[in-house]
Protein backbone atom coordinates (compact mmCIF):
# COMPACT_ATOMS: atom_id res chain seq x y z
CA UNK A 1 0.00 0.00 0.00
CA UNK A 2 2.27 2.49 -1.26
CA UNK A 3 1.06 6.37 -0.78
CA UNK A 4 2.86 9.44 -2.58
CA UNK A 5 3.01 12.15 -0.25
CA UNK A 6 4.27 15.55 -1.37
CA UNK A 7 6.20 17.44 1.18
CA UNK A 8 7.79 21.09 0.10
CA UNK A 9 10.42 22.37 2.34
CA UNK A 10 9.04 25.79 3.35
CA UNK A 11 11.21 28.55 2.37
CA UNK A 12 10.98 31.18 4.67
CA UNK A 13 9.78 34.74 4.20
CA UNK A 14 12.98 36.14 5.99
CA UNK A 15 15.50 34.27 2.85
CA UNK A 16 17.07 37.81 2.11
CA UNK A 17 17.56 38.55 5.93
CA UNK A 18 19.20 34.86 6.75
CA UNK A 19 21.27 34.92 3.56
CA UNK A 20 23.16 38.30 4.45
CA UNK A 21 23.62 37.15 7.80
CA UNK A 22 24.92 33.55 6.34
CA UNK A 23 27.61 35.40 4.26
CA UNK A 24 28.52 37.68 6.81
CA UNK A 25 30.32 33.95 8.60
CA UNK A 26 31.99 34.14 4.63
CA UNK A 27 35.25 35.96 4.52
CA UNK A 28 34.75 36.60 1.15
CA UNK A 29 31.57 38.19 1.78
CA UNK A 30 33.78 41.38 2.69
CA UNK A 31 34.24 42.19 -1.05
CA UNK A 32 31.18 44.09 -0.19
CA UNK A 33 33.16 47.50 0.73
CA UNK A 34 33.98 46.95 -3.03
CA UNK A 35 30.68 46.59 -3.88
CA UNK A 36 30.72 42.76 -4.32
CA UNK A 37 27.86 40.27 -4.73
CA UNK A 38 27.89 36.73 -3.48
CA UNK A 39 25.89 34.09 -4.70
CA UNK A 40 24.62 31.91 -2.31
CA UNK A 41 21.77 28.84 -0.55
CA UNK A 42 20.71 30.26 2.48
CA UNK A 43 20.30 26.94 3.80
CA UNK A 44 23.14 25.03 2.40
CA UNK A 45 26.62 24.57 3.85
CA UNK A 46 28.10 21.85 6.37
CA UNK A 47 26.53 23.65 8.97
CA UNK A 48 22.67 22.72 7.94
CA UNK A 49 23.85 18.95 7.28
CA UNK A 50 21.33 18.00 9.18
CA UNK A 51 18.23 19.40 8.32
CA UNK A 52 19.18 18.36 4.94
CA UNK A 53 18.39 14.90 5.82
CA UNK A 54 15.80 13.25 3.84
CA UNK A 55 13.70 11.45 5.96
CA UNK A 56 10.06 12.08 4.60
CA UNK A 57 7.64 9.18 4.76
CA UNK A 58 6.51 7.86 1.29
CA UNK A 59 7.67 7.12 -2.42
CA UNK A 60 7.94 10.73 -3.80
CA UNK A 61 9.77 13.93 -2.48
CA UNK A 62 9.38 17.31 -3.26
CA UNK A 63 11.95 19.67 -1.76
CA UNK A 64 12.01 23.51 -2.57
CA UNK A 65 15.02 25.86 -2.19
CA UNK A 66 16.49 29.10 -2.55
CA UNK A 67 19.20 30.72 -4.79
CA UNK A 68 19.77 33.75 -2.98
CA UNK A 69 21.80 37.16 -4.03
CA UNK A 70 22.95 38.84 -0.97
CA UNK A 71 24.78 42.21 -1.94
CA UNK A 72 25.11 45.97 -0.56
CA UNK A 73 22.18 47.03 -2.96
CA UNK A 74 19.18 45.21 -4.62
CA UNK A 75 19.91 43.93 -7.95
CA UNK A 76 19.12 46.36 -10.62
CA UNK A 77 19.71 43.44 -13.70
CA UNK A 78 18.87 40.04 -13.62
CA UNK A 79 20.99 37.74 -11.83
CA UNK A 80 21.49 34.66 -13.66
CA UNK A 81 22.64 31.29 -11.81
CA UNK A 82 23.89 28.02 -12.50
CA UNK A 83 23.67 24.64 -10.12
CA UNK A 84 24.93 21.18 -10.89
CA UNK A 85 24.97 18.09 -8.97
CA UNK A 86 28.75 17.12 -7.81
CA UNK A 87 29.28 13.97 -7.11
CA UNK A 88 33.14 14.63 -6.15
CA UNK A 89 31.67 16.30 -3.30
CA UNK A 90 30.55 13.08 -1.65
CA UNK A 91 34.29 11.70 -1.72
CA UNK A 92 35.59 14.76 0.33
CA UNK A 93 33.19 14.44 2.45
CA UNK A 94 33.32 10.53 3.27
CA UNK A 95 37.01 10.81 3.52
CA UNK A 96 36.46 13.29 6.58
CA UNK A 97 33.29 11.83 7.91
CA UNK A 98 33.68 8.08 9.18
CA UNK A 99 30.08 7.55 11.05
CA UNK A 100 28.40 7.34 7.60
CA UNK A 101 29.94 6.58 4.44
CA UNK A 102 27.40 7.88 1.51
CA UNK A 103 27.24 6.94 -2.09
CA UNK A 104 26.37 9.25 -5.09
CA UNK A 105 22.38 8.93 -5.88
CA UNK A 106 21.51 6.64 -9.04
CA UNK A 107 20.00 8.06 -12.10
CA UNK A 108 16.11 7.92 -11.99
CA UNK A 109 15.98 8.80 -8.41
CA UNK A 110 15.71 12.30 -8.36
CA UNK A 111 14.94 15.21 -10.92
CA UNK A 112 15.99 18.72 -10.35
CA UNK A 113 13.23 21.20 -11.91
CA UNK A 114 16.62 23.43 -13.64
CA UNK A 115 19.80 23.72 -13.67
CA UNK A 116 19.58 27.66 -14.28
CA UNK A 117 17.85 30.05 -12.99
CA UNK A 118 17.48 33.85 -13.30
CA UNK A 119 16.45 36.03 -10.72
CA UNK A 120 14.62 39.35 -11.61
CA UNK A 121 16.04 42.82 -11.29
CA UNK A 122 14.89 43.98 -7.85
CA UNK A 123 14.37 40.61 -6.27
CA UNK A 124 17.20 38.77 -4.07
CA UNK A 125 15.72 34.65 -4.35
CA UNK A 126 15.10 32.17 -7.57
CA UNK A 127 13.72 28.78 -6.22
CA UNK A 128 14.20 25.67 -7.57
CA UNK A 129 12.40 22.17 -6.81
CA UNK A 130 13.98 18.77 -6.49
CA UNK A 131 12.35 15.58 -6.51
CA UNK A 132 13.17 12.42 -5.06
CA UNK A 133 12.18 9.01 -5.65
CA UNK A 134 13.14 6.51 -3.19
CA UNK A 135 11.81 3.54 -4.59
CA UNK A 136 14.80 3.91 -6.74
CA UNK A 137 16.90 3.45 -3.67
CA UNK A 138 18.19 0.57 -1.81
CA UNK A 139 16.81 1.34 2.07
CA UNK A 140 20.25 0.01 3.42
CA UNK A 141 22.00 2.16 1.77
CA UNK A 142 23.21 6.02 2.35
CA UNK A 143 23.05 7.84 -0.59
CA UNK A 144 24.20 11.66 -0.99
CA UNK A 145 22.82 14.66 -3.77
CA UNK A 146 25.81 17.29 -3.52
CA UNK A 147 24.08 20.59 -5.15
CA UNK A 148 26.37 23.37 -5.60
CA UNK A 149 26.53 26.88 -7.25
CA UNK A 150 28.34 26.74 -10.19
CA UNK A 151 28.40 30.41 -11.55
CA UNK A 152 26.52 33.55 -11.51
CA UNK A 153 26.75 36.95 -12.98
CA UNK A 154 30.31 37.80 -14.39
CA UNK A 155 31.94 39.48 -10.91
CA UNK A 156 29.59 37.80 -8.94
CA UNK A 157 31.34 35.61 -5.77
CA UNK A 158 30.09 32.00 -4.56
CA UNK A 159 29.80 31.38 -1.36
CA UNK A 160 32.39 29.14 0.20
CA UNK A 161 30.55 28.49 3.34
CA UNK A 162 26.91 28.48 1.80
CA UNK A 163 27.81 27.66 -1.81
CA UNK A 164 26.69 23.72 -1.16
CA UNK A 165 22.86 22.20 -0.21
CA UNK A 166 23.71 18.11 0.83
CA UNK A 167 20.57 16.45 0.63
CA UNK A 168 21.31 12.81 2.24
CA UNK A 169 19.49 9.98 2.16
CA UNK A 170 20.89 7.76 5.59
CA UNK A 171 20.74 3.86 5.31
CA UNK A 172 20.47 1.14 7.55
CA UNK A 173 20.66 -2.91 7.34
CA UNK A 174 17.14 -3.32 8.80
CA UNK A 175 15.30 -0.34 6.67
CA UNK A 176 12.75 -1.96 3.87
CA UNK A 177 9.04 -2.98 3.55
CA UNK A 178 7.93 -5.44 6.61
CA UNK A 179 4.54 -7.23 6.60
CA UNK A 180 3.05 -6.30 9.41
CA UNK A 181 0.73 -8.65 12.04
CA UNK A 182 -1.08 -7.03 15.04
CA UNK A 183 -2.56 -8.94 17.97
CA UNK A 184 -4.64 -6.99 20.73
CA UNK A 185 -6.32 -8.27 24.11
CA UNK A 186 -8.68 -6.32 25.88
CA UNK A 187 -7.02 -6.93 29.37
CA UNK A 188 -4.07 -5.74 30.25
CA UNK A 189 -1.17 -8.32 30.73
CA UNK A 190 -3.15 -10.86 29.46
CA UNK A 191 -1.66 -13.07 26.04
CA UNK A 192 -3.02 -15.77 27.02
CA UNK A 193 -6.76 -15.57 26.77
CA UNK A 194 -8.64 -15.17 23.20
CA UNK A 195 -7.12 -12.19 21.74
CA UNK A 196 -9.73 -9.00 20.17
CA UNK A 197 -7.65 -9.08 17.34
CA UNK A 198 -5.75 -11.98 16.42
CA UNK A 199 -2.74 -11.54 13.86
CA UNK A 200 -5.11 -9.14 11.92
CA UNK A 201 -2.72 -8.36 9.15
CA UNK A 202 -2.57 -4.64 8.39
CA UNK A 203 -0.08 -4.87 5.05
CA UNK A 204 3.05 -3.67 4.63
CA UNK A 205 4.89 -0.79 6.35
CA UNK A 206 8.25 0.61 6.06
CA UNK A 207 11.06 0.44 8.40
CA UNK A 208 12.71 3.98 7.70
CA UNK A 209 16.37 4.80 9.11
CA UNK A 210 16.67 7.36 11.37
CA UNK A 211 20.99 6.80 11.77
CA UNK A 212 22.87 3.20 10.68
CA UNK A 213 21.90 1.86 13.91
CA UNK A 214 18.40 3.50 14.71
CA UNK A 215 15.42 2.44 12.99
CA UNK A 216 11.77 3.75 13.25
CA UNK A 217 7.93 1.79 12.40
CA UNK A 218 4.76 2.38 13.01
CA UNK A 219 2.62 -0.14 15.56
CA UNK A 220 -0.76 -1.43 14.34
CA UNK A 221 -2.34 0.60 17.15
CA UNK A 222 -4.22 3.55 17.70
CA UNK A 223 -2.44 6.47 15.65
CA UNK A 224 0.22 4.38 14.82
CA UNK A 225 2.74 5.46 16.90
CA UNK A 226 6.21 4.17 16.04
CA UNK A 227 8.36 2.09 17.30
CA UNK A 228 12.43 3.26 18.16
CA UNK A 229 14.75 0.35 17.30
CA UNK A 230 18.40 0.83 18.39
CA UNK A 231 21.13 -1.99 17.76
CA UNK A 232 24.69 -2.24 17.58
CA UNK A 233 26.32 -3.22 14.46
CA UNK A 234 30.08 -4.82 13.98
CA UNK A 235 31.57 -5.38 10.72
CA UNK A 236 30.74 -4.88 7.51
CA UNK A 237 29.10 -6.62 4.45
CA UNK A 238 27.56 -10.40 4.92
CA UNK A 239 29.74 -11.14 7.47
CA UNK A 240 28.27 -8.20 9.82
CA UNK A 241 26.44 -9.26 12.87
CA UNK A 242 24.24 -7.31 15.35
CA UNK A 243 23.24 -6.99 19.54
CA UNK A 244 22.32 -4.54 21.76
CA UNK A 245 18.93 -4.29 20.77
CA UNK A 246 16.55 -2.39 22.19
CA UNK A 247 13.31 -0.65 21.75
CA UNK A 248 10.76 2.28 22.84
CA UNK A 249 8.20 4.72 21.94
CA UNK A 250 9.34 8.39 22.21
CA UNK A 251 8.41 10.85 24.88
CA UNK A 252 7.24 13.01 22.31
CA UNK A 253 5.57 10.89 20.55
CA UNK A 254 2.99 9.28 23.21
CA UNK A 255 2.38 13.28 23.62
CA UNK A 256 1.58 13.55 20.07
CA UNK A 257 -0.32 10.62 19.86
CA UNK A 258 -1.80 9.07 23.00
CA UNK A 259 -2.38 11.44 25.44
CA UNK A 260 -5.22 13.75 23.76
CA UNK A 261 -6.97 9.92 23.48
CA UNK A 262 -6.14 9.23 27.09
CA UNK A 263 -4.15 6.27 26.53
CA UNK A 264 -1.18 5.64 28.78
CA UNK A 265 1.61 3.19 28.06
CA UNK A 266 1.67 0.61 30.97
CA UNK A 267 4.35 -1.59 30.36
CA UNK A 268 7.09 -1.57 27.21
CA UNK A 269 7.52 -1.76 24.45
CA UNK A 270 10.14 -4.76 24.66
CA UNK A 271 11.25 -7.46 22.03
CA UNK A 272 9.22 -10.69 22.64
CA UNK A 273 11.07 -12.26 23.07
CA UNK A 274 14.16 -10.37 24.34
CA UNK A 275 17.49 -10.54 22.20
CA UNK A 276 19.78 -12.69 23.89
CA UNK A 277 22.55 -9.49 25.44
CA UNK A 278 25.81 -11.90 24.66
CA UNK A 279 24.81 -12.93 21.41
CA UNK A 280 26.16 -11.34 18.34
CA UNK A 281 23.30 -12.35 15.60
CA UNK A 282 23.26 -12.67 12.32
CA UNK A 283 21.48 -10.52 9.69
CA UNK A 284 19.24 -13.57 9.14
CA UNK A 285 18.72 -14.27 12.77
CA UNK A 286 18.54 -10.55 13.70
CA UNK A 287 15.80 -10.02 11.38
CA UNK A 288 13.53 -12.28 12.68
CA UNK A 289 13.34 -10.39 16.06
CA UNK A 290 11.44 -7.28 15.07
CA UNK A 291 7.98 -8.67 17.32
CA UNK A 292 7.09 -6.22 20.00
CA UNK A 293 4.55 -6.01 22.89
CA UNK A 294 3.46 -3.72 25.18
CA UNK A 295 0.65 -2.72 27.20
CA UNK A 296 -1.80 0.73 27.98
CA UNK A 297 -4.13 0.44 30.58
CA UNK A 298 -6.41 -1.34 29.29
CA UNK A 299 -4.92 -3.36 26.14
CA UNK A 300 -2.19 -5.65 25.21
CA UNK A 301 -0.47 -5.76 21.96
CA UNK A 302 2.09 -7.60 20.24
CA UNK A 303 3.22 -6.39 16.62
CA UNK A 304 5.34 -8.67 14.45
CA UNK A 305 7.03 -7.57 11.37
CA UNK A 306 8.12 -9.84 8.77
CA UNK A 307 10.61 -8.89 5.91
CA UNK A 308 9.30 -9.04 2.60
Amino acid sequence: MKKRLYIVTAILAATAALSLSSCLKDPRYYTFSQGGTVINFPLGGLGNFGADAITDPGDTIVKQFSVDVASPNVPTTPTNVTIAVDNSIITSYNASNSAVTYNPMPDGSYVLSATKVTIPAGQRVGIITVTFYKNQLDPSQSYMLPIKIVSGNSGNIISGNFGVLYYHFIGNDFAGTYDLNWTRWHVAGDTTGAPAYDHLDLGTVTMSPVTPTTAQVVSGYYNNIPYTITFSKTGNGASATYSNFAVTFLAADISNYWQGAGITLGTGPMFDPAPDPNTQYTYAQAVKLFRFYYTTASRSIIDKYTKQ
